[in-house]
């Protein structure tokens, strides 16, 4: 028997490989593919301009490839409930399809009031699990191989057509439309399946030749990379469609020495962590808001003045800095360097992750919240079961920017400061011509408040209570292989030693 079915499209933005829109059209009725914008949400002081902009472009080509299999994409701003019951008494629609989502405390909250609300109407709502992501899991066993054979499994097909209602499509606004702050980003990335699928493209062909051992450089980085994050935390293509053209281009590099496979791994194994780091969240979605180990609650505080020369990257750092105006600016950082300002944030200027996270979430046009909120944490060191990981501002420019390109680039002011000083600018002999003048005189010292923080954060690690709730947290969150399956995976207890130049520990690379 044949339904009509509200499609209710979240980080989906897709027709292909998308099971949501493929279950509507085989119900044999008509189809309203809806988005809702939820000026609510864009709200949360984890949004931002970059990402709706992002977000916009995508709805523009979903919507042309909708209206391609007969059904435009109908757009609506206001709170999901009132939407969604407007159009369901509008139409007699009696199913609702949308994917599982892993969002924030807010889209939680609000996907609890919609389920009460189609419940309240006798609509039924079927929400299906979105790729590597298991709902309701009791434990990490067996994880990996459930994740695995979803993402090697086929690619759902493309409806060949949809028959649509008769409405208004509406327009899709813009980021002033929302009242979101002004957010200059002249770097970001566009939205859109076109992009995603050029990116996808031109990484298995040259890009990602070097992706093993480029990720982790912030110059390098940005080409060897994928940049397929956005487009994966939206959905413009999926982490399936991404896997299957990684696994095809390694078995074509089989057998050469051209650097194809091994840089093939590393992108899956990239891959398989961000749906480990986002089950975290899905898991226990209270991780947003309080540490993962109780023990580290009230460790950390909030100091404006630090919090904001951290943001502006005016730190008096010059490699943290730089990082922090680059991810301004373009709205992408790679994973090392993402790394390095939580853990300077967290341990050198002894700021809560709950500080200095929401202004990391907007600036990330790839902001995912499963892997924000995890990796806060991880970085921070609040998990309890992962080694305290503190990155050294200096060291690491040294290793990750030799030649001091990125820095100057980004620093303009210490352009003129030799290469043997250009990371620690207050030992040259004419650092008074630039700091507290051009350049900040640095916020902290470096060593003193690496020893505090080590001090306080390894003092807090031993003791019975403490190791009883650690083990919890490696039960319910930890990583396992599964006995073959998950050959992606280390276990969370013991990472391994990050090396010179290289990606780092597994679950610290997510370099996309």
């Amino acid at each position: 028997m044949s339904a009509d079915v509200l499609v209710w499209f979240k980080r989906d933005l897709r027709v292909q490989d998308n099971p949501v829109l493929a279950q509507a059209a085989a119900r044999g009725g008509r189809v309203l593919p809806l988005f809702i914008v939820e000026p609510e949400g864009w709200a949360q002081p984890d949004a931002s301009a970059r990402q709706w902009r992002f977000v916009a472009e995508s709805l523009g080509a979903l919507r042309e490839d909708l209206a391609r299999l007969g059904a435009p994409l109908i757009v609506r701003v206001g709170p999901a409930s009132e939407v969604l019951a407007g159009l369901l008494a509008a139409t007699g629609i009696r199913e609702v399809v949308s994917l599982e989502e892993t969002g924030n405390g807010w889209s939680y909250a609000r996907d609890r009031a919609v389920a009460g609300m189609l419940g309240a109407m006798g609509v039924a709502w079927h929400e299906l699990p979105q790729m590597g992501v298991i709902r309701r899991l009791k434990g990490r066993d067996g994880w990996a191989a459930r994740r695995d054979r979803v993402i090697r499994g086929a690619q759902v097909p493309v409806p060949e057509a949809i028959q649509g209602f008769d409405l208004d499509p509406g327009q899709i606004p813009e980021a002033r439309d929302l009242s979101l702050a002004f957010d200059p980003c002249p770097g970001r990335q566009k939205g859109g399946r076109a992009e995603a699928l050029g990116l996808l493209s031109s990484f298995l062909e040259t890009r990602g030749r070097d992706y093993r051992r480029a990720m982790s450089s912030p110059l390098e980085g940005a080409t060897a990379c994928s940049r397929l994050s956005p487009h994966l935390a939206w959905g413009t293509i999926s982490a399936r469609e991404a896997a299957e053209a990684a696994a095809l281009r390694k078995r074509q590099a089989k057998g050469t020495r051209e650097g194809w496979s091994g840089a093939m791994q590393s992108f899956e194994a990239r891959l398989a962590w961000r749906d480990h780091f986002m089950q975290k969240l899905e898991d226990e979605p209270a991780l947003e808001h309080r540490c993962l180990h109780s023990a580290y609650e009230g460790l950390r505080g909030d100091d404006a003045v630090r919090r904001a020369a951290w943001e502006a990257g005016e730190t008096g750092f010059p490699f943290v800095d730089a990082c922090m105006r680059s991810l301004n600016a373009t709205g992408w950082l790679n994973f090392r360097m993402r790394a390095m300002l939580v853990s300077f944030a967290s341990y050198h200027l002894w700021l809560d992750w709950r500080a200095t996270g929401p202004h990391l979430a907007r600036m990330f046009t790839d902001y995912e919240p499963g892997i924000h909120w995890s990796q806060m944490q991880m970085q921070s060191g609040t998990t309890g079961m992962n080694t305290v990981r503190m990155y050294n501002p200096v060291k690491q420019g040294l290793d990750q920017d030799p030649t001091g390109a990125f820095t100057r680039h980004w620093c303009p002011e210490l352009r003129e400061l030799p290469d043997a000083f250009l990371q620690e600018p207050w030992r040259w002999e004419g650092a008074g011509r630039i700091l507290g003048k051009r350049y900040p005189v640095p916020v902290i010292d470096l060593v003193q408040a690496g020893r505090a923080a080590r001090e306080k954060v390894w003092g807090l690690r031993h003791g019975d209570a403490f190791r009883s709730e650690a083990a919890r947290i490696v039960e319910k969150h930890a990583s396992r292989k599964d006995g073959g399956a998950g050959r992606h995976f280390v276990n969370d207890r013991s990472p391994k030693k990050a090396r010179r130049g290289g990606g780092g520990a597994g679950q610290l690379s997510l370099d996309l």
